[in-house]
């Protein structure tokens, strides 16, 4: 039997198709990244400073915190994404739709932001702090004017990491309403046994990957040689 999967005008179909999904992909993994941040940056600075190397060491509440952020990290992403779909539907008054899925992509990838923020700054070479604290900088000075810009290339590399890891959240988040390049892989592709639309939706994820890999180790070793 001939195969019509990949007829001229199948391929131009599929073609069509990816710009939108492509579109909505992009919005919620740059919005989601920003919250992220905005979210796992403050997090990440307390939980090296309360940590046992950090400027302010605070055992106990390290610890209970540390936990917490381990157990979101940990948690699988989609039970996460039903979990707090009454709170989409509370902030947004919907639970479907690629805004709807930036709450759970934000909350799910800050933690991860978090432990990138706290090795980052865990790495940077204890003389430095020894040096700033040697000229009467303050905690708050030494993190903000010391610890951060120095680390600033292995969160760049983080950063990318994140992105990457949102990338594959919202690739997810298709398989209940996200839309994105997710949903058209399963839904116009998978159930509809499309392997075309598969393979296009696929074929455009890994190349955002590869993509933000590429401009996360550019920025990365362009930062270092800045020194």
């Amino acid at each position: 039997m001939e195969n019509t999967m990949f007829l001229p005008e199948n391929i131009v179909e599929v073609l069509a198709m990816l710009p939108k999904a492509t579109g909505q992909t992009l919005y919620m993994t740059i919005v989601s990244t920003i919250f992220a941040c905005i979210l796992g940056l403050p997090l990440g600075i307390w939980l090296y400073n309360a940590s046992p190397p950090g400027l302010n060491p605070r055992a106990v509440s390290y610890n209970l915190l540390s936990r917490v952020v381990n157990l979101f990290r940990s948690f699988p992403f989609i039970i996460l994404m039903i979990i707090l779909m009454p709170l989409s539907r509370i902030l947004i008054h919907t639970s479907i739709g690629p805004t709807a899925v930036i709450i759970p992509l934000s909350i799910a990838a800050a933690p991860f932001v978090a432990r990138i923020v706290e090795a980052a700054l865990a790495e940077v070479d204890g003389g430095v702090i020894l040096a700033a604290r040697a000229m009467g900088s303050s905690n708050s000075q030494i993190i903000w004017k010391v610890l951060l810009p120095e680390a600033l290339p292995a969160l760049v590399a983080g950063l990318a990491l994140t992105i990457i890891n949102l990338i594959g959240y919202s690739a997810m988040a298709g398989a209940i309403g996200g839309e994105g390049l997710g949903d058209l892989a399963i839904r116009y592709g998978y159930y509809r046994f499309r392997t075309d639309v598969t393979i296009g939706a696929v074929a455009v994820i890994l190349a955002l990957v590869e993509l933000v890999q590429a401009a996360g180790n550019f920025a990365s070793r362009r930062l270092l040689s800045c020194r």
